[in-house]
Order: structure tokens, then sequence, then C-alpha cells
């Protein structure tokens, strides 16, 4: 790189090329001539501050760039006038590269996470959220629920034709069948492969049995999984990862079936956020743009996140694919056997009915109450406008005594049997540890070292 000096004076500044010992050229800024180099000596120098930050190019044309260093006004009425043959300086700033700017985007949402923490707190924002949420669902069903004639209501469900209550409790089968690979997929990811399947499956099956009925499935649900892993020496750390990572797996699959559904029928989520057809379809294509994106992310590097003394990798590119495929499919499952419950006239598509199920469904889950009951049936409800209500009442009746009452007694029966054969064999229940909190706050493109063990 060509030796650059420098000089300020009253008035313009000018860049000059100066021979060096090569016969190249190096740039001499000051006015004692082409070719001589500025007598830095004999001026005082500016105590204006230096903002350095240009690009230089050599005679063949190979930028070199100069991080940090902008040759730009003493004052706010000097300019720098470079004379570099065949290339131009300028005062533009250097672009940061992608690493930067991906960091700063990080940093702009921790900056943004740490205020709503400090300032107003998560936990005020998810309490007002799910009393709102709550409250709305009740004063719809309320005036829904009104002019609902009971007696029509238990006849629906006793004419309900068997082979579709048949059907619909495959399909049910088939979902908790795929929840137990969200387990399965999140020792994979944590590196316990020595946790057999039935365990996961065990495991899987019994804390989304509990989580969905009694709500609060975070807490609920790892408890219930501590509980089952502690057989094999996980800890709690360990399971706050598996719960995480099957989190994930859920709100992808989510993503992916309202981005898709929605771009596909828009229609069929203005019956539940009452917005336009074109607005919601812009919606869904950014949410499957989001998607894209992190794929995209997770594709190009190992990726890393953690927070106060655990840290999990993210799934690799190909792994994601895999992921939001058992998401996919699981939703897939369940809202099939809710298409079984609902009338057949009118008659709808099974696409509209999986928009609608998969939003109700998630507004049930914001809400945070056990089921999400009376929000997602408020939802359906409202969304199902062109059924007869008392038909619509029967099947979600239907849909929940074969999804959560069934599947929640059973799992009631599989966890007190396996106490009480643990209780016979003597063996003790594990100590209580603390789960940190499952709100990443660090990322980083692959594995930490500190004090020669990784984070």
């Amino acid at each position: 790189m060509h030796p650059v000096s420098f000089e300020p004076v009253d008035g313009w500044k000018s860049a000059k090329i100066l021979p060096d010992r090569q016969g190249r050229g190096q740039v001499g800024l000051g006015g004692n001539g082409p070719g001589e180099p500025a007598n830095l000596s004999q001026r005082q120098p500016s105590r204006a501050p230096a903002s350095f930050a240009s690009r230089c190019h050599d005679r063949f044309g190979t930028v070199i760039a100069t991080p940090g260093l902008d040759i730009g006004r003493r004052h706010d009425d000097m300019w720098v006038d470079a004379e570099i043959p065949g290339n131009r300086v300028t005062d533009r700033p250097m672009q940061p590269r992608p690493e930067d700017r991906e960091r700063t985007v990080f940093d702009a949402l921790h900056r943004a996470a740490l205020f709503c923490d400090k300032k107003i707190g998560w936990n005020r924002l998810g309490v007002v959220l799910s009393a709102a949420i709550i409250a709305i669902a009740a004063m719809v069903l309320y005036r829904i629920l009104r002019t609902i004639n009971a007696s029509e209501v238990m006849e629906a469900v006793v004419t309900t034709d068997w082979h579709d209550i048949a059907l619909a409790a495959l399909f049910v089968a088939g979902g908790y069948f795929t929840l137990t690979f969200y387990d399965l997929f999140a020792l994979s990811t944590i590196g316990r492969t020595d946790v057999p399947y039935w365990g996961a499956a065990l495991a899987g099956f019994t804390s989304y049995s509990v989580g969905h009925n009694v709500g609060a499935s975070v807490l609920t649900g790892g408890a219930v999984r501590y509980r089952v892993y502690s057989a094999w020496g996980l800890s709690a750390i360990e399971v706050a990862k598996i719960c995480f990572v099957a989190g994930l797996t859920f709100w992808l699959g989510n993503a992916t079936v309202l981005g898709l559904g929605i771009a596909y029928a828009p229609l069929a989520a203005s019956a539940i956020d009452q917005l336009p057809a074109w607005l919601n379809r812009v919606g869904a294509l950014l949410i499957l743009l989001v998607l894209a994106l992190y794929v995209s992310w997770v594709w190009r590097r190992p990726r890393i996140v953690g927070r106060e003394g655990w840290s999990v990798a993210l799934p690799d590119g190909p792994l994601t694919l895999l992921q939001i495929g058992i998401g996919i499919v699981d939703l897939g499952f369940c809202a099939l056997a809710m298409y079984m419950l609902v009338p057949e006239e009118p008659n709808i598509g099974f696409v509209t009915l999986a928009v609608i199920f998969v939003s109700a469904t998630l507004l049930g889950f914001a809400s945070h109450a056990p089921g999400g009951i009376g929000v997602f049936d408020a939802a359906m409800l409202v969304a199902l406008w062109q059924f007869d209500k008392e038909d619509v009442l029967a099947g979600l009746l239907l849909f929940r005594l074969l999804y959560y009452i069934v599947p929640f007694a059973l799992s009631l029966l599989i966890l007190g049997g396996r106490e009480l054969v643990l209780a016979l064999r003597g063996a003790r229940p594990p100590p209580i540890q603390p789960l940190p909190s499952l709100a990443p706050t660090d990322v980083a493109t692959g594995p930490r070292e500190e004090k020669g063990e990784p984070r």
C-alpha cells in the first residue's frame, strides 16, 4: 500500500501522487506542488476532528481500503479534492460487511428487548394481551351462545356419523404421534441421542397432553419432561433446550402453514381478522419471506443462541426444512380431524378450514387459557359463519373430547402408573433445579469457548 502524507492548509486540500522507491506513486496531500512531500513540521496541525474513511486506488485499479480513514473537511466549508489519475476519492463512508450488518440488526433487537424487559416488562405485556383476548372471546361467546338451543346441540352430537368420528380420532392419534418427533428432533439437536425413541415418545405425548389442558404449557410441559428425562440423566438446562427447540418447531410449522394457506386462500383469514383479502395476502407473503430469510440464515453457517450459561446450536438449513416438515404434518393431522367433524354442507375447502383452524389455535395459545377454551371456540364459531351454530358447536365439543380430554386422561394414567412403578422400585425423585429463561439474547455464528469449555 502506498504511504500517504497530508497537510491541512487554509483553503482546499489536494491529493497528489508522489513517487516512491519502486517508481510507483504515493498520495501527497498539501500545497508543496506535485512530486514533493508535504512538510508537516512547518505547519500548525488542525484542531478540527478528522473523519477518516476513504478508498484509494492504485494505478492497476485494485481497491485499497483504509478502514477508519476518511479525508474529509477540516471545517464545514472544506472538502477533499483528490487528483488521482483515472480514479476518484469520495467522502462516502465504507459500507459495512454483511457480518457487521447482521450484528447491527441483532444488537438493535437486543436493545429493543431489553427496553421492553426493563421499562415495560414482558410479563405485564403477556398478562395484558391474554386478558384482552379472553375478554373479547367471552363477549363473542356470550353473544353467540345466548341464542343456542342446547337440545339441538346434543342432537347434533348424537347424530354425527360414527365413521367421521373414527376418522377424526385416527387423525388425532396421527397428530400426537407426530408430536413425539418434536422431542426426538430436539434430543438429536442438543446431542442426546442416547435417549431411545420410546423415552422421547413418552415425554412428548405426556407433556403436550398435560400442557394443552392445564395451560402455561412451557412450565407444565417442561416439568413433565424433566420428570421423564431425569431417568436418563438430563439436567434442567438440557430440558430447557428441548423445550426451546420443540417450540421452535411448532412456530416454524405454524408460520409455514399460515403463510402458504393465507397466500392461497386469503378470505379464510379475513373471516377471523376482518381485514381485506389483499392485506392478508401481503401479510402471508411477508411471513414466507421472513421464513425464507431464516432458512438461508441458518444454512450459511452454524448459528448458536444462548443466554446466562446455556446455549444451543440451531438446526442447519436441511434440518430446519425437516423441522418445518414435522410441524406441517402435525398441523395437517389436527386440521383433518377438525375437518371430519364440521358439517358436510355447505362444503368448504380443506385449505380454508386449515387456515381458520391454525389461526384459532394460535389465538387460544396466546390467551394462555387451558386448552384455549373459549378463545379457540369463539374464533371457530365466528369464522365458520356459514354453518348452523349448533352443528359447529357439536363438532367443537367432539374435537375437544378427542384431542384434549382423552389424551389428558391417558397421560394421567401413564404418569401415575410410572410413578407407582418407580416408588415400588425405591427410585428417588430427581432434585428440583431452576429452569433458565428460554428467551435467547445472544447469537453467535459458531461455537464459542470460555476458559477451554464450550458455552
